[in-house]
């Protein structure tokens, strides 16, 4: 066999134990020899490798019995970082995100959705240094950065093709953001990532198929199909926010009229609240229908309508086993959800499916556009020397 075939073989080898050692940590030796048919000898080679570079460390796991205590394998957490940011019509999220998907340490910036380009991305680099500088962190540790943002993303290219809630179009993220940090960076929709880090870390870990659904400034989906983002054909899938509901309905911030986002958003929800009276805030609107002024009564209510609505459209379409609910509107205001479960299971979700799916909530909350962009990057910046 040829050198550059034999440094090839053994590259692939050492990627091969390193993510055994980090999916299913805590692992022996002798089961990562088992699963990969590798000798003893060429694990603990490898092992030994990547205990030096600093990826690995190992621990005696506690025995029940009489026996020998295994000695187990496990990635050390801080032995490659990502940065994750969520960029949001108000606010800017950023945060550090080690191995396992840990926020080790995270900022939120408030945002004036009318903010340019450049000052949103001089707020990121600003936040990054502040980061890096007060945490001691190792700057060579970290892999890449993760954007995630509402919008269809050119992802491979690291492009916003069009954003209705940033109002951005045709926005090079990517290239600039690396010239200001010299970091590698991958950007994507944040529904997408968020979806990715609910299946690494949260709601949808063991799904096989799994549906987001976020409600809050926007609304839109994501799926997860046997661990991977679909995409469609130019990673717009999911973008459901914008299906038409009514032809003849409220004009939609996208220049169409009857998006199904028009009922349910929370601009949309104001808009209509102030017909009434000055309401500023989603909380005053929750507070009036606490209050049990009809008015803010019934617009609640025909959002959860079309909020069951679009978990049955959802299921017809894409039969996840797992939906999981998330955005402003669940996230901040959990005594809506009994109402949501009521209304699909009893009312909206078509009866051949009712018991085909699980219906979540996000486990990992304002956190989880950040996560899923680290991750992001991590997966694709990250390799093996």
């Amino acid at each position: 066999m040829k050198k550059h075939d034999q440094d090839f073989m053994r590259q692939q080898n050492k990627i091969t134990v390193y993510e055994l050692i980090k999916n299913d940590s805590p692992i022996s030796r002798a089961s990562i020899a088992k699963k990969t048919g590798m000798s003893p000898t060429t694990v603990s080679r490898i092992v030994g490798e990547l205990t030096n570079q600093g990826y690995v460390a190992e621990f005696e796991q506690i025995s029940s019995g009489l026996g020998r205590k295994a000695t187990m394998l496990g990635l050390k957490g801080n032995s490659v970082l990502s940065v994750g940011v969520e960029i949001d019509k108000h606010r800017i999220s950023l945060g550090v995100v080690d191995v396992n998907g840990a926020v080790m340490v995270s900022k939120v910036h408030h945002r004036i959705p009318e903010e340019s380009v450049e000052m949103t991305l001089s707020t990121i680099v600003r936040m990054l240094q502040e980061t890096v500088e007060s945490e001691g962190l190792d700057s060579s540790r970290i892999a890449g950065i993760g954007v995630g943002l509402p919008g269809i993303v050119d992802n491979e290219n690291g492009q916003v093709v069009f954003s209705v809630q940033l109002g951005w179009r045709n926005v090079d993220i990517a290239q600039r953001l690396k010239a200001l940090t010299g970091y590698e960076v991958a950007v994507d929709n944040e529904l997408k990532v968020k979806a990715l880090a609910e299946h690494v870390r949260g709601a949808a870990a063991g799904s096989k198929r799994t549906a987001l659904l976020g409600f809050g400034t926007g609304v839109g989906s994501a799926l997860i199909i046997e661990g991977e983002i679909y995409r469609g054909e130019s990673n717009s899938a999911g973008e459901i926010g914008h299906t038409t509901i009514d032809p003849n309905g409220a004009m939609c911030e996208c220049g169409k009229a009857g998006c199904l986002q028009t009922y349910i958003i929370t601009s949309a929800l104001l808009l209509e609240a102030n017909k009434i009276r000055k309401v500023d805030t989603l909380e005053e609107l929750f507070e009036a229908r606490r209050s049990k002024e009809m008015w803010a009564v019934q617009l609640i209510e025909r959002a959860l309508t079309y909020i069951a609505i679009t978990v049955n459209n959802v299921l017809c379409v894409y039969n996840p086993d797992i939906v999981i609910l998330s955005g402003e509107l669940i996230e901040n205001f959990p005594e809506i959800r009994q109402e949501i479960e009521d209304l699909c299971f009893n009312r909206f979700v078509w009866e051949p499916l009712r018991d085909s799916f699980s219906l979540q909530y996000t486990a990992l909350g304002e956190d989880g556009v950040m996560i899923g962009s680290a991750l992001l990057a991590q997966t694709r910046f990250f390799s093996l020397e």
